[in-house]
Order: C-alpha cells, then structure tokens, then sequence
C-alpha cells in the first residue's frame, strides 16, 4: 500500500510507498534507515498527524483516516503517547502540570494525583514544581515518558528518543521506556538511529528510500 504521497509545487511527492506492515500488542519495534529515508513521515502517519495520498493505518480495528481531524485527535488521546527527541514540554508549565495536561484532556480524576504517582515512577517525585529549563535534558525526557505514560496507552510512539542525551543518560532513559512498556502492556513503535536502542526491541523495520526493506 502506498502510505505517504505528499503534494510538492510541481507535482505529487511519493515519500513512502509500498510500506505495510503489523504490529502486536504489546510488541517493540524499531524503524530504522538513513536520514531522509522516510522514518520520520511514517511515524507521522501511524500518529495520524500527517495524511496519506492512499492507504490505511487501522488501530484496533479503526481506520485512523476513516475520522475526521477530531476523531483523529480523540482516538490520539486515548490511546497513543508520544515520546520527542526535543522532549516538547510546555515551558511555562512545571513537571506536574506538564503530566497533568493530557490526563485532565482526557476527563480523567484526581489528575494531579496521578500525575505524581507517574513523575514517582520515573524518579521525579522531588522535581514536580520545577519548569523545564530548570530541568536537565534527562529529566526532561523522563517528565516527556511520565506523559507519555499516564492515559495507559495502547501504542507508543518515540522518535528519536535518546537523540538529544549523553549515552549514559539515553541509556538510562531506554531502560526506563522499556521497564515502563513491560509494566503496562503497550506496543512501542520507536523511530532511532541509535543501534542499542534498537537492538533491545523485539523486531526492526528498516526503510530505504521511503520502502520497506527488511
């Protein structure tokens, strides 16, 4: 199926085609390939952020692009996370509030109590007042997982994850995705250049040229 055709001023811009593939609950994959490859724009797709020229992306049972741009972003904030390379925090926001944000989106109760136990579990519970640039690049990603986390979604998506941490620190913060996946379940589709990272998932999907290769 073709997953990814994009307008350009001179006409139709194929960055992916011919890309289909399934993931399990629970499973952990890694798409790799070189820079331009198409990895980001898939990411984007599965997300449902970007729009294909053809094909479907069918998350439990759902065709995300069967919805309009609401459905899209409520079937997102129920069951989807999202992890960034530059950890997309709300700067004027502190920890909590930033955990707090998609839980209270979502109806949930008691979202600051929540909110802390998942800052607890990444070992924050003594940096919750703090903004992020009062936060190092680590904590920082590990507030971005405690978001990420706190709706039990169904799939993760990552790009990038570790791309802007020292290996120690990114090291760190992929055991903790990983530890955080196994206790809840979720699929995790994670999107790196980083040969650790994904050699700790359970499958790789490699893209050339905007194709499934491997």
């Amino acid at each position: 199926m073709v997953v990814g055709g994009e307008s350009s001023g001179e006409g139709s811009l194929h960055i992916l085609a011919d890309v289909s593939f399934s993931v399990n609950p629970g499973e952990t994959v890694a798409i790799v390939g070189s820079s331009g490859s198409g990895k980001s724009t898939l990411l984007g797709l599965l997300a449902g952020l970007d729009v294909p020229s053809a094909g479907r992306v069918v998350i439990d049972g759902q065709d995300l692009f069967a919805l309009d741009e609401d459905g899209r972003a409520a079937l997102r904030g129920r069951s989807m996370g999202f992890v960034f390379q530059s950890f997309q925090l709300l700067p004027g926001l502190t920890a909590l509030e930033n955990v707090m944000l998609p839980l209270e989106l979502a109806g949930v109760g008691d979202a600051a109590a929540l909110a802390r136990d998942h800052l607890d579990s990444v070992g924050l519970a003594t940096r919750t007042g703090h903004r992020p640039d009062q936060l190092s690049g680590g904590e920082q990603q590990r507030v971005a997982l405690a978001r990420a986390f706190a709706v039990s979604p169904r799939i993760l998506l990552a790009d990038e994850p570790t791309g802007n941490l020292d290996a120690h620190t990114g090291g760190q913060i992929i055991d903790l995705m990983f530890e955080m996946n196994r206790r809840q379940g979720a699929s995790l589709v994670i999107v790196t250049h980083d040969p650790a990272l994904a050699g700790r998932c359970g499958r790789q999907l490699r893209l050339e040229a905007g194709r499934l290769v491997a």
